[in-house]
């Protein structure tokens, strides 16, 4: 039985016995005043006191037996009306979850949606649902829903720690609309005394242009280098750390926090450099690595 199934049976038995109990509550007992007029119409002589007080207490009984019915039925209203209040709070709690997840693992709009209206049928005339039976399918449903936003709690706490990883690999160009002016690798030496081997990735800048970290991370080194100028260093955890360098200036200090796409320094030519540009390594685990594999085409081109 799915859900949507289940609530739309639990409304209709509530609306049964909402119905139920107001035709109860309109019935009124049996007076005496009313059997007394029996009695006139039939004769003075055909009832006495005893027949009177027996049909007395018949009316009182079944006055007592009316109240107690009304009673009942009350009871189970308020008691499906406080279930079905529950599973909806659970409901609206699971599609608040489901859609923090369809946004999250990039799912369509209503994947998570259990307000709308799902397609059912059969050829079968609807009939009524005894209360023992829809009660114990409530108690399933709530142990469903129970366990379903478990699972779905789990899931977003996955898609978290997957999305922090994420964000926290070096995968974007330091700088923008620009091109890559010496690769990773041995190389002649720009000033023209031998080969080296570059252990990094050199992007075309203006002086000034803003330089950002490739990924989220904590600011490990903030100053100057022999040889790179004004360096900055973010770790980004898990191994991984990036080193921008020839900075012009560093706009951010040790241990500040940055996110993707946040400034950290104004490109420049400090160091031993040529001219304006930005030198760019990835560190893992303490060995260099070509940054190529991290960043992929992601818009940047070989002059």
């Amino acid at each position: 039985m799915t859900v949507k199934t289940l609530l739309n049976d639990m409304r209709g038995v509530a609306a049964q016995v909402a119905r139920r109990a107001r035709i109860l509550a309109r019935r009124r007992p049996v007076s005496m005043a009313i059997v007394i007029a029996a009695a006139g119409m039939c004769g003075a002589g055909a009832m006495n006191s005893a027949e009177i007080a027996r049909l007395h207490g018949v009316a009182a009984a079944h006055e007592r037996n009316l109240d107690e019915t009304r009673r009942e039925a009350q009871r189970e209203v308020n008691a499906l009306a406080a279930r079905l209040g529950e599973l909806q709070a659970q409901a609206n709690r699971l599609n608040a979850l489901g859609d923090r997840l369809a946004r999250g693992a990039g799912l369509e709009d209503g994947e998570f949606d259990f307000d709308r209206t799902v397609g059912v049928g059969g050829p079968e005339p609807a009939q009524d649902m005894p209360a023992g039976k829809l009660l114990g399918g409530l108690d399933a449903l709530e142990g469903d829903l129970t366990h379903s936003g478990q699972q779905l709690s789990v899931l977003e706490a996955l898609l978290l720690d997957r999305k922090l990883q994420r964000d926290a690999l070096p995968s974007r160009s330091p700088v923008t609309s620009s091109f890559v002016t010496s690769s990773y690798g041995y190389r002649a030496d720009p000033f023209g005394r031998g080969g080296q081997f570059h252990k990094g990735i050199d992007f075309d800048a203006r002086t000034g242009d803003p330089v950002m970290t490739v990924a989220d991370g904590v600011v490990s080194y903030s100053g100057v280098r022999s040889g790179y100028g004004n360096v900055v260093e973010v770790d980004h955890g898990n191994g991984y750390v990036t080193r921008y360098a020839h900075n012009s200036r560093n706009v951010v200090k040790v241990g500040d926090l940055v996110r993707v796409g946040d400034e950290i320094a104004k490109a420049g030519s400090t160091g031993r450099s040529t001219g304006a540009h930005v030198h760019f390594e990835v560190w893992e685990n303490g060995r260099v690595q070509n940054p190529r594999k991290f960043l992929g085409d992601m818009g940047v081109r070989r002059q």
